[in-house]
């Protein structure tokens, strides 16, 4: 037996393993006993995440999209092929009325260009390539009705910093707008484009941060009435969103992630953090006002809530873990980052949280807020949601035909969803997509062509230089390729690069048939004969086009692998066969619900003004495939706890109906709790600047808020009271599944009830 220094009172080793407790409660008593070297710990493991990510942080390796076009941007990566981002300035006078002076006829107008053009080559870091409406080669500079001038250049190196060199061309141009009031004089382009969206993507990553934790911190005072209970969850979100952070940027030298996965982690972190901590933390205060000791609370909390916690997060690290299936770069960098920052929240729910617990003990309830802070520590059972689930569970087939109905026709639009991704993912009200807006309208062009990445042998023999006059006389006014065919030799002549410009408007069918006629007839027919040639064949058109192709393919094997495992884990949790079906489909059919919704709004441009955004027709390409896998993780936080209540009452001798009722009832609390925070806390990412992050943030609220009413309060209940005692159904068959199920031994005193506080 062993004592805690300054108790008498006996506890039973929690190490010993003829307890025969279940791990999750052993490891919690252990780090209550062990509560401030668990706490020196997690602080050193923090402080080192942080330093790692300082130190390892500075490089990170490459995104490459998939597919063909993928191969492509490899290949001149490494080779070392960087083409200098390109820029314009665009000089335009400010009212264009009929007969108004043109480029031609107007000094102000040519004086602006000249100065733009002695600006910019006079830089410390000189602009290259500059092409001037003045010069030789100026003609196509000028826009048809003359109205509109053009000074293009590249921006100078080295290229990994452009960005912080663009800014001195910006400055360059900004001080002759200065001297030009009536004329518009500005810059836009490549490099400040990502200049200008990385500022904006950082302001959004603050914006989100200091936005979540207070309105985080706030509804948790409303849940707890008291701040050091409320501010728990926070602190311990907080810590996992930081610690992982810090560490995808240290793997970030040797893996692909980037920048939005940092976001996501944020979103994630935030919202699992919280819910494991309120569901630990309620469990705990409980138990508590049902007259508990201090200990037989943690403990209690621990063998079922911890236990919940622990499947919940298993379940979803095997749901965001279908992304590696993929292949692609940026789903594999968010799988990283997001099965990182969910296995941290669980490790630290199940440590740390009953590490801070028994350090503070019952100080957790001071600091009451006044009203707020009454009566707060008890969780009494809902008479709402109960009233509700009774209806339910009387006549199952009408509520929950009625509520499957209504999300099935939430859902119908996602079945029209076109994927795609905007020309440019910054808002318009942002002067750089404004000025590339008046250039488009000026200059209407043809799409970016497709490049044609050649390495091989012998790239300068004869034969290759037929090869590549053939590929050229395959281009026509009318045709699939249209004409000039222009070949570059790069890295020394290791590689070549032909651009060949498509049919059509870079995104339309006529481009992408023009692509496949590229890549499957006239390559093959005309490199395709040069021995020991290879080519790939990227582009923005080739990008958008293998985006596509690859999650067609990879999205079925995605959701079965998914939507398996979890039942696997799920069976193993409950005993049952026909509870992971249930929860299963019900995921489905919330997930396509959002779905619906983010195809209603984005796709067809509904709320555009609410929500800040202008629609370009299509769903970006990364979001249907991870909010399915997110969403489907998140659900299970619900269904698992739930669930749990719900058998832990049929383990009691109650019929499945009053189980129900009851399980539904006695978790509404906290289930109304973390849901309302959740749903906060993505509402948040609906209002920052990126249209992606915005449909993440729309489907990702929306989805929670059905599973908290819908969900919970109709189709869970209907079910299960269709399938009655069959929701326990367990085959004897698969009785050699190992168990994870929620019921444990009797309430034993395993914690000293007079903890030092």
């Amino acid at each position: 037996m062993l004592t805690l220094p300054g108790s008498a009172v006996p506890r039973v080793d929690p190490d010993d393993p003829r307890a025969g407790r279940p791990v999750v409660e052993r490891i919690a008593c252990w780090s209550a006993r062990h509560r401030k070297a668990v706490v020196i710990c997690w602080l050193m493991f923090l402080g080192m995440a942080f330093l790692a990510g300082q130190l390892l942080g500075s490089q990170s390796r490459p995104q490459y999209d998939p597919g063909q076009a993928g191969q492509g941007e490899q290949i001149l990566h490494t080779l070392g092929v960087v083409t200098p981002p390109a820029e314009s300035v665009l000089i335009q006078a400010r009212t264009a009325r009929r007969g108004a002076a043109t480029f031609a006829t107007d000094p102000a107008m040519r004086q602006a260009a000249q100065q733009v053009v002695t600006a910019l080559a006079r830089l410390p870091r000189a602009a290259q390539d500059i092409v001037s409406p003045l010069g030789r080669d100026g003609r196509a500079l000028v826009s048809p009705d003359g109205r509109t001038a053009l000074v293009t250049f590249r921006v100078a190196g080295p290229h990994a910093s452009a960005e912080r060199t663009v800014a001195a061309d910006l400055a360059a141009v900004a001080a002759v707008q200065a001297r030009h009031p009536g004329l518009l004089v500005a810059e836009a382009g490549s490099a400040s484009t990502d200049a200008v969206g990385n500022d904006l993507m950082s302001s959004d990553f603050r914006k989100a941060e200091v936005t979540s934790v207070p309105i985080t911190l706030i509804l948790l005072l409303a849940v707890f009435g008291a701040l050091i209970a409320a501010g728990i969850p926070v602190v311990l979100a907080g810590t996992v969103v930081v610690a992982t952070i810090s560490l995808l940027a240290a793997m970030g030298r040797w893996l692909p992630i980037g920048s939005a996965t940092g976001e996501v982690v944020l979103i994630l972190g935030m919202a699992v953090g919280v819910d494991y901590s309120l569901f630990y933390l309620r469990r705990e205060r409980e138990e508590r006002a049902a007259g508990r000791s201090f200990g037989e609370a943690l403990r209690i909390a621990a063998a079922t809530s911890g236990r919940a916690i622990v499947i919940s997060g298993v379940t979803v690290m095997i749901s965001l873990a279908g992304l590696f299936l993929t292949g692609v770069d940026l789903f594999t960098g968010m799988a990283f980052g997001t099965v990182i920052v969910v296995g941290v929240a669980v490790s630290g729910a199940l440590t740390l949280l009953p590490a801070v617990l028994s350090l503070i003990g019952e100080w957790a309830d001071r600091c009451r807020i006044p009203v707020l802070g009454r009566r707060r520590t008890a969780a009494r059972p809902s008479r709402l949601w109960a009233g509700l689930v009774r209806r339910v569970v009387r006549h199952p087939l009408a509520w929950g035909g009625a509520a499957t109905l209504a999300l099935l026709a939430i859902a119908a639009p996602a079945a029209g969803m076109r994927i795609g991704s905007p020309p440019i993912d910054l808002p318009n009200n942002l002067p750089v997509v404004q000025t590339l807006d008046r250039i488009s309208a000026a200059f209407p062009g043809r799409p970016s062509p497709a490049e044609v990445v050649v390495t091989g042998n012998h790239l300068d023999s004869p034969a290759m230089r037929r090869a590549l006059t053939a590929l050229g006389d395959r281009a026509s006014a009318h045709g699939p390729l249209r004409g000039p065919v222009t070949v570059t030799a790069v890295a020394r002549g290791r590689a070549l690069i032909a651009q060949v410009p498509l049919a059509g408007d870079g995104s339309n069918s006529v481009s992408l048939a023009a692509l496949h006629t590229l890549r499957d007839e006239v390559l093959p027919a005309t490199l395709g004969r040069v021995s020991g040639v290879r080519w790939a064949v990227t582009g923005s058109t080739a990008v958008a086009n293998d985006w596509s192709a690859v999650l067609r393919a990879r999205t079925p094997l995605v959701l079965a692998v998914v939507a398996v495992l979890a039942f696997g884990v799920l069976m193993a949790a409950f005993r049952s066969v026909t509870l992971p079906l249930v929860s299963i489909g019900l995921n489905l059919l919330s997930v396509g619900a959002a779905c619906g919704l983010v195809t209603l709004i984005f796709q067809d441009g509904n709320l555009q003004r609410p929500l800040g955004f202008t629609s370009y027709g299509a769903v970006s390409q990364w979001v249907p495939l991870f909010t399915f896998v997110l969403l489907f993780g998140l659900s299970m936080d619900y269904h698992v706890f739930i669930l749990s209540r719900i058998r832990e009452r049929w383990s009691a001798g109650a019929s499945t109906p009053d189980a129900v009722i009851g399980g539904i009832a006695g978790s509404a609390g906290v289930v109304t709790s973390a849901a309302v925070i959740m749903v906060a806390v993505f509402s948040i990412f609906a209002t920052l600047s990126f249209i992606d992050v915005k449909m993440l943030g729309v489907g990702l609220a929306f989805a929670v808020l059905l599973d908290a009413t819908i969900v919970r309060g109709i189709l869970v209940p209907a079910a299960m009271a269709l399938l009655g005692d069959r929701c326990w159904c367990m085959p004897g068959r698969l009785s050699w599944v190992p168990g994870l199920s929620f019921e444990g031994p009797a309430p034993r005193l395993l914690i000293d009830p007079a903890l030092p506080r």
